[in-house]
């Protein structure tokens, strides 16, 4: 059974050289039951909201598994909230979940995949600036995107709540039928 393994919130407003002047890619895991609402975790905060957030994009969420993927790549761990993630998650292939399908965690909360992730410069300066150059286009390379989600039935959830998938329609693309990133 797929698991919820972290709720991440922003853990603090970073100055970045993006047009916005500041991200709020860094996350962190939440202690305890974390409310999430219309446009998403509680205390959890888009510095570009234009690019980030919004009721189609309330919630990101990263498999552990391609977290893993990653730790091996870079050498270094790859923590719950390290990639801006909102939630970490285990027994999910999330960069293949249908658009439409929805997730049930824990007792209430249903949310709606919608999109995948479209990798940018502010993620590429925070996982690692000129140590990571091309990160962008490695990242969508490999494919590991993680899904934005939409809040249907808004409660609150906690790091060990299941998840039970309701599936989409068979022929509903997956995030990564309609990825188009970078060439």
């Amino acid at each position: 059974m797929p698991r919820l393994l972290a709720v991440c919130a922003v853990r603090r407003l970073h100055s970045d050289a993006g047009a916005v002047g500041v991200t709020a890619i860094d996350k962190a895991p939440a202690a305890g039951r974390v409310r999430v609402g219309p446009y998403g975790v509680y205390a959890d905060v888009q510095a570009d909201r234009k690019h980030h957030g919004g009721l189609d994009q309330a919630v990101y969420a990263y498999a552990q598994e391609d977290a893993d993927f990653w730790a091996g790549e870079l050498g270094r761990d790859i923590p719950a909230g390290m990639f801006g993630e909102n939630l970490r998650v285990a027994g999910l292939d999330v960069s293949n979940a249908r658009v439409g399908e929805i997730w049930r965690i824990g007792e209430s909360v249903e949310l709606q995949v919608t999109l995948p992730r479209t990798p940018c410069q502010t993620f590429a300066r925070w996982i690692g600036g000129e140590d990571e150059r091309g990160w962008v286009k490695r990242f969508s390379r490999e494919r590991r995107l993680g899904a934005y989600l939409r809040v249907v039935r808004k409660g609150r959830i906690e790091a060990g709540d299941e998840i039970a998938v309701i599936p989409a329609p068979a022929d509903a693309p997956t995030i990564l039928d309609i990825y188009r990133g970078p060439e």
